[in-house]
């Protein structure tokens, strides 16, 4: 790649960095080391993480991490972090660390007004693309595998943008025009509430000897033109068209379309000073891996916020293990803390039947759920509890307590897809991400999910089937459209070729 290549990408570093300091500055990250300096780590780990693809770091690769993320070290050092922090074929489905408070920033709306417009998540991730590539161009030894490495990188996080509605629609890396720091992308010291971010001067004077009352003045107009430019919230109706649009969940949609009616009416009653009728909103969703709960249970959350039910509509998720300590008296400390964090919005307790299926093993799961139905009791006007799981062991979840009994008294059945819905959902997923089947290919995976729906494996996982099978034809196109180029020339390959999954990307997957 050209030299400008190089500067974007050093520039965009630096923006992540920046949006760093932004966001420990509102305390959006609740780690106890700067955001930034987390971020360092997540892109050194990223960049080992595809150069060992090989199984070996060469010294070309090594200047480019001192050159790009500052980070001075020998081959060594490089293969000790590759062997300490695990960085093998699981981290390419880990979410980085410093990555899930820029979506938290982005999708939760933390700060308002946003300086960056709630599109950190979007930058951060086309950052770590343009990392990759950048990275590649100057490695070219690494071929296949390291192009194969970025692609899955790059999809999963693409996976969880979309996952809470952040992907631009046109795909688009967002721009930011923000004052640049002074420190350029080197590591500062622990950024904390009034204190100002890295590269500013915490008594009034920025790097670029601005005056306090003109950088206040500009921060001021920064902030108001985001304000401007936000895009508008989907209305109510708008949230529950999406609701309906979803592949698939008949059932679902008649159950969570006339709890939303019955909310709205309620709602108007209670506007016009009529008696308030106590409606219960908590809610079991039962069904198998894959059936969209977590979708719809993040719809609902916004739909109820539209029509007034609750104040927020953010959706917090969590199983057993964000819920349960292993000593007295920190499951209900945890509980409560999150708790707190859902109020005005959505908990929702995925496998919520783990908490009661440990008993007289010393667990304590029932204090979770003796502190849980406590918080619903006390909040019982903002904040709406969903649990989920299986079918079975969900029955067996509220039954095994009256509390729970009396609290959950709705439940919606997710049934497993039919092949014909897994094939819409395939083609949908794919466009999302600029792809499209070949005639051919579109048999062919017909033909492979018609047979996994009538089989059922044990695996078995509905939508989350369809996710792999497309990230591994996806990582399989990749492989040949590199080799394809190496045959002839980058130049002339296709946007058509660039785009559309043909039948030999597809043969031979399992899941």
């Amino acid at each position: 790649m050209s030299k400008a290549a190089d500067t974007e990408l050093k520039e965009r570093i630096r923006q992540c960095y920046q949006i760093c300091d932004y966001l420990d500055v509102h305390r959006v990250s609740k780690e106890r080391f700067p955001l930034r300096d987390i971020l360092k780590k997540d892109f050194l780990h990223f960049v080992i993480f595809i150069s060992m693809r090989d199984g070996s770091l060469q010294k070309t690769e090594l200047r480019f991490i001192e050159e790009f993320l500052g980070s001075r070290m020998d081959t060594a050092t490089a293969e000790s972090i590759w062997r300490n922090s695990r960085l093998d074929t699981e981290f390419e489905g880990v979410m980085p660390q410093a990555f899930k408070y820029f979506v938290l920033a982005s999708a939760a709306k933390k700060i308002k007004p946003d300086m960056y417009k709630y599109k950190e998540a979007r930058y951060l991730s086309d950052t770590y693309r343009a990392l990759g590539q950048v990275f590649l161009s100057k490695n070219m030894d690494l071929g296949d595998s390291g192009i194969d490495a970025l692609s899955k990188y790059c999809l999963m996080l693409d996976t969880n943008l979309k996952e809470y509605g952040l992907l631009l629609p046109d795909h688009r890396s967002p721009k930011f025009d923000t004052p640049k720091s002074g420190s350029g992308s080197g590591s500062s010291g622990k950024t904390g509430p009034g204190r100002a971010p890295a590269g500013k001067d915490s008594a009034g004077s920025g790097a670029s000897g601005m005056s306090g009352s003109a950088e206040t003045k500009e921060k001021a107009a920064a902030a108001e033109d985001a304000e401007e430019d936000e895009p508008e919230e989907p209305t109510a109706d708008e949230l529950i068209s999406q609701l309906n649009s979803l592949t698939g969940l008949k059932g679902v949609k008649e159950d969570v379309n006339s709890l939303i009616n019955l909310m709205r009416v309620q709602k108007m009653r209670e506007d016009k000073g009529m008696k308030k009728v106590s409606v219960n909103k908590h809610l079991v969703f039962m069904g198998n891996p894959g059936t969209g709960k977590t979708t719809v249970a993040r719809l609902l959350a916004k739909i109820y916020a539209g029509i007034g039910v609750l104040e927020k509509g953010q959706l917090v998720e969590v199983d057993r293990s964000g819920l349960v300590c292993g000593y007295i008296g920190q499951t209900a400390t945890k509980v409560m803390e999150v708790v707190e964090e859902a109020l005005g919005g959505v908990l929702f307790i995925d496998e919520a039947y783990a908490l009661s299926n440990h008993k007289g093993e010393g667990d304590f799961g029932q204090e979770a759920i003796d502190t849980l139905l406590k918080a619903m009791e006390d909040h019982r006007d903002d904040l709406v509890v969903i649990v989920a799981g299986y079918t079975e062991l969900m029955q067996e979840f509220i039954d095994s307590n009256p509390g729970l009994r009396s609290r959950f008294n709705k439940y919606i059945m997710f049934d497993d897809y039919t092949a014909e819905e897994e094939f819409e959902i395939l083609k949908s997923m794919a466009e999302a991400q600029d792809y499209k089947l070949s005639p051919e290919a579109e048999a062919e995976a017909q033909r492979f999910l018609t047979d996994r729906v009538e089989h059922k494996p044990e695996n078995f996982a509905n939508a989350r089937d369809v996710r792999n099978y497309l990230e591994k034809a996806i990582a399989k196109h990749a492989t040949r459209v590199v080799s394809q180029a190496k045959e002839t020339s980058k130049n002339r390959i296709s946007k058509k070729v660039l785009s559309t999954i043909e039948v030999q990307d597809l043969e031979g997957i399992t899941l």
